[in-house]
């Protein structure tokens, strides 16, 4: 059940990015193009997605598990530690660099496979990074 509930929210969540014009990377740089031909669509894609989000968590937090059951258990690190704020500077330049996030990039490999494929490897890569870097922070301190 997990596993089929799982795949139907991949499928909307995919479903939304190409409906919403997200897969489409012209779209997001147009956003981050401010000083040319701003396209102010991403700005309205993520606000709906946080009102439609909101009450959806304060649903589960209010319940405390899923509904198959599963148990959540709700992150409580503040403040943001330096690893979170690195990763997130990384994140943001390879987003505005290439114009996709990790969602659209798995998306574009049905629409724009090669494209898609070197981007998911870099992905990976960076991840694979990410993590010897706190392997080797983890061993040090």
């Amino acid at each position: 059940m997990t596993i089929l509930i799982a795949f139907a929210c991949g499928l909307l969540f995919g479903g939304g990015l190409w409906l919403s014009g997200m897969a489409d990377p012209a779209n997001v740089l147009g956003f981050l193009d401010i000083s040319g031909h701003w396209n102010p669509i991403l700005a309205g894609v993520l606000g709906g997605a946080v009102a439609m989000t909101l009450p959806g968590f304060w649903l589960l937090r209010r319940r405390g598990h899923t509904v198959a059951g599963q148990v959540l258990h709700w992150p409580r690190r503040w403040p943001p530690d330096g690893r979170l704020v690195a990763g997130s500077v990384l994140f943001g330049a390879g987003w505005g660099l290439s114009g996709v996030c990790p969602g659209p990039a798995l998306v574009l490999l049905g629409l724009d496979g090669g494209k898609a494929v070197v981007l998911i490897a870099c992905i990976a890569l960076g991840w694979l990074g990410g993590r010897w870097v706190s392997q080797k922070i983890t061993r040090t301190t």
